[in-house]
């Protein structure tokens, strides 16, 4: 790989030099019939990714604008969306509901806790929503969500199942044609970012809308967005010769090689990496009396929020980290100073995290702090099952 410092916030994530090949490749115009068959085939990989019956949008963006492209498309002002956070990104929906008119309600879990089915069927019991959001994998926090037992209560009150898996996608499982919970229950819409588990650098809003979703963009007579409109970008998917806006040509080519990788991984065996990864990370850092916020039962595959020892300078720790060449994230709001976020995820490999795993210790240790950097390398090896690079 290209990159000589470790990259393991929670995104962007490393990146592979096929994909920094591709995307080093000469710029096509948008509607030069040699880059739409590498944009077409990025579009129909990815609804293989998610095995949708319906119609994925890949365009430039941040995750944000797949978060708003999957509220403007279903919810109209005035109906009422539900918000199920497991921390900050949840929160976003919130604000994202409310610049749009929509009438927002929210179940907040107690940050490193899920939120329980019941307390979302009692919710869903008080009134009509129209959509209910759920975040994968939060990346405040590093909770994921329970989809088998959330989707189920939220169709069985009528609602749209919006999925946040920006975090998550190509790491932990957001299949569209799976009936969650062992009932006729189906993710609606599912939205991501390429710069996470994907492992592509970051610029592209990846949103997988199903054929009731998309009934339910039908069903609304006006909606308050135009470059974030489906309806403006469903004929450029399904003939990406046509022109709506301007494609990132270089990126939609990086896109398609890791979409590539995803695809040749397996998804049923990137998915076992993934929980692999977490497992052995947090056993690990265990070792250094560091402990992750959300329990082992609750955690994301694809990064932890990880506790200091008492006294530990947030600071302090990650500068001197970071001068090792090892980069990880702050936290955030009331966590911020007190723990650090590290991603386990995309094109990480087992050498990769067993290398920071070393050094996190040996970084403690000039801090003042005696830790046992053999022990924590020797559990991490114990706990993780697959060696080798994606």
């Amino acid at each position: 790989m290209t990159e000589q410092e470790l990259l393991l916030i929670p995104g962007p994530t490393p990146v592979v030099d096929s994909i920094y090949d591709a995307l080093a490749q000469e710029t096509l115009g948008h509607t030069d019939p040699r880059f739409a068959a590498i944009y077409r085939n990025a579009i129909n990989q990815t609804k293989e990714m998610f095995k949708t019956d319906g119609e994925v949008f890949v365009i430039a963006g941040s995750g944000t604008v797949a978060m708003e492209m999957a509220l403007v498309n279903t919810i109209a002002a005035g109906e009422k969306l539900l918000v199920i956070s497991h921390g900050y990104f949840g929160d976003r929906f919130i604000k994202l509901g409310e610049a749009f008119g929509i009438d927002v309600e929210v179940i907040q879990a107690e940050w490193g806790k899920q939120v329980s089915r019941d307390a979302v069927a009692e919710k869903l019991a008080t009134s009509k929503f129209k959509a209910v959001t759920i975040t994968h994998a939060d990346t405040s926090t590093g909770v994921a969500a329970n989809l088998d037992e959330l989707v189920p209560i939220i169709k069985e009150h009528g609602a749209l199942v919006i999925l946040d898996g920006v975090c998550a996608t190509a790491a932990m499982e957001e299949d569209m044609s799976k009936s969650y919970g062992g009932v006729d229950a189906k993710i609606d819409i599912v939205l991501t970012g390429s710069q996470k588990a994907i492992g592509v650098p970051p610029g592209l809003a990846i949103v997988a809308f199903n054929q009731t979703a998309l009934t339910a963009r039908k069903q609304l007579t006006h909606v308050p967005a135009y470059y974030c409109d489906i309806e403006n970008w469903i004929p450029i998917m399904n003939d990406p010769q046509k022109y709506f806006a301007t494609p990132p040509v270089n990126l939609i080519y990086a896109y398609d090689e890791g979409m590539r990788l995803v695809l040749a991984e397996g998804l049923e065996n990137r998915i076992k990496r993934h929980v692999a990864y977490g497992r052995a990370v947090r056993g690990a850092l265990s070792e250094y009396g560091m402990k992750a916020i959300a329990e082992e039962s609750v955690a994301a595959a694809t990064l932890s929020c990880i506790l200091y020892p008492e006294g530990m300078d947030d600071v302090a720790f990650r500068t001197a980290l970071a001068k090792k060449g090892v980069v990880v994230a702050g936290a955030l709001a009331h966590l911020a100073g007190k723990a650090f976020r590290i991603g386990h995820m995309g094109n990480t490999t087992v050498e990769m995290l067993e290398k920071a795993i070393a050094l996190i210790g040996e970084t403690m240790n000039e801090l003042g702090y005696e830790v046992n950097t053999t022990a924590a390398t020797e559990r991490f090896n114990k706990l993780v099952f697959v060696r080798g690079t994606v």
